[in-house]
């Protein structure tokens, strides 16, 4: 096996990396772009997208670390002074905010751990107040600007979503709390003592909610030359990680080639302003590399439950996630009173922007890694209660469609419907049926489009596979005659005539009686295969 460079797997300090020859993708380009352009900065990506990594590359660049940047872009190019700057670092990953004032007492403790390490008394008991001492006092002391870093700002807000009204009530106490502390860096004796201000977060709350105090922040999340500040494009993955891809391909009996797309099709995709640069999340793609084996990391390790409690309260409908089409507003109009899903799940990364046509745009799950883990634990959310045995049986469906086992599959889908405990179920209408249906056949790791437009209709849901597709059809309470008709009246069929693959059509009939399937039928060239009252 050939020797390779250390990945920094769960590493986020720049010290550490450079230090013990960790493999750093160069991302100072970007760095000095942002100390060139401004001051004032608020960046928003997923948990798990090297923000605190980032936060610590200002951190050692503003202490005047150099001997760290030897090679780099900005020690090569940048033509950067080193001066070192006072730095107050504050991480809420590390800060508790359970309840409003403990979130109070533990931005007041971190003040207090940063001030003595550098010999500074804190005399106020008020937050604001502690902060500006922090400030002044560092910069009497050194007689050089400060540089202030936030990460994670938002952890205190979005860990009491999804608890209900009394989750509501405490982060909306910790915001305004967040909003005046905030407001002491714009403070007109605080702010030309200042020479940087980075803060970082899973959520971009609205300026007139968090930042109000603040507003004078620029917001690089969806700027166009800051696309790929955080993350990998495809270019930067073949240039640094080109001898584990080559492992990977050995180990697995690919080419390297074969083993290029895997890696693209399973965690690439990411997307995040209006030029369509496409980024890799750096945790998944550098576990897969360093097993060589394909796992859904990311997954396991940022899965904000908050989210799925709040899809599930607000009954959001999964299944119209794919080609999801909104306007730029819903990025940027995200507050604690008026929570959008599509916002939410756009920030967190569980979708991300497919394409962008006059101001329209149209979203959908950035890869196969979370396409298939975020499904399945929806699909385990909505049947809570159900036993493991039940739970995995989705797991077998694909390969029913697949060999065209319409029995197996049905007495399947049948068996989990059955399983759903009747308290949890909402309203059994067309969507929730078409929903858990949905679901269950995405998270089995078939390939499904959910509501795809013809120049006729919509189909609700279309399983295309290597070699054949199905158009799928659900009624609540008819006959599946009347889905399969209406496939054929509206020549859903039409639209992948040229795809060279075989058509199937398929109607399925739900009972709100029963709760379940009541009929379905397949229609393949004139052979038609059907079962009523399947129970």
């Amino acid at each position: 096996m050939m020797n390779l460079q250390k990945l920094p797997i769960g590493i986020q300090s720049f010290e550490t990396i450079r230090e013990q020859g960790y493999l750093y993708v160069d991302k100072t380009r970007h760095v000095h772009r942002m100390l060139s352009e401004g001051m004032f900065y608020f960046l928003s990506r997923p948990r798990r997208f090297g923000k605190s990594l980032l936060v610590s590359v200002f951190n050692c660049l503003f202490q005047g670390r150099k001997e760290l940047f030897g090679g780099l872009w900005i020690d090569e190019h940048g033509k950067w002074d080193w001066k070192p700057h006072p730095v107050v670092l504050i991480d809420f990953n590390s800060i508790p905010g359970s309840t409003p004032e403990e979130l109070r007492q533990s931005i007041a403790f971190t003040l207090t751990q940063i001030a003595e390490h550098d010999g500074i008394i804190l005399k106020a008991n008020i937050l604001e107040i502690q902060f500006k001492e922090l400030i002044i006092g560092l910069y009497k002391k050194t007689g050089a600007s400060i540089a202030v870093l936030i990460d994670e700002y938002d952890k205190g807000l979005i860990e009491h979503l999804g608890k209900g009204e009394k989750g509501i009530d405490t982060a909306k106490i910790n915001r305004d709390i967040l909003r005046s502390f905030f407001g002491v860096l714009k403070d007109a004796r605080i702010s030309p003592m200042l020479c940087f201000v980075f803060l970082t977060g899973v959520s971009r709350f609205s300026k007139i909610s968090v930042f109000s105090e603040l507003n004078n922040l620029r917001d690089l999340s969806m700027v166009e030359t800051y696309s790929d500040l955080l993350g990998y494009t495809q270019e930067e993955l073949e240039k640094y990680f080109n001898a584990h891809i080559r492992r990977f391909a050995e180990i697995s009996r690919d080419s390297y080639e074969q083993t290029v797309r895997k890696l693209a099709n399973r965690y690439n995709g990411y997307r995040f302003s209006k030029k369509d640069t496409r980024v890799y999340n750096p945790f998944s793609v550098m576990n897969a590399l360093n097993n060589s084996d394909f796992q859904d990391c990311w997954f396991e390790t940022g899965t904000p439950f908050f989210l799925v409690n709040l899809l599930k309260e607000s009954q959001y409908h999964f299944s119209k996630i794919e080609g999801l089409e909104v306007s730029r507003t819903i990025f940027s109009t995200f507050d604690i009173e008026h929570l959008s899903p599509e916002a939410l799940l756009f920030q967190t990364g569980y979708i991300t922007i497919r394409d962008i046509q006059e101001d329209i745009y149209t979203l959908d799950y950035p890869n196969q890694e979370v396409k298939t883990s975020f499904l399945e634990l929806l699909l385990h959310s909505m049947t809570e209660g159900s036993g493991a045995e039940e739970k995995s049986k989705f797991l077998r469906l694909a390969g029913y469609l697949k060999r065209e086992n319409f029995n197996a599959f049905f007495e399947t889908v049948s068996a989990i419907f059955a399983s759903v405990p009747y308290d949890i179920q909402t309203k059994r209408d067309e969507a929730y049926f078409h929903t858990l249906f949905y679901l269950m056949i995405s998270a089995s790791g078939a390939d499904v489009l959910s509501s795809v437009l013809t120049s006729k209709g919509r189909i609700d849901l279309a399983v295309i596979f290597s070699d054949k597709i199905y158009l799928i059809e659900f009624k609540c309470n008819q006959r599946a005659d009347t889905a399969i008709a209406q496939i054929e009246e509206k020549k859903y069929a039409e639209r992948y005539m040229q795809s060279g693959k075989r058509i199937l059509l398929m109607g399925i009939d739900f009972s709100t009686e029963k709760r379940n399937v009541s009929e379905w039928k397949v229609k393949n060239g004139g052979v038609t295969k059907c079962k009523f009252d399947s129970l």
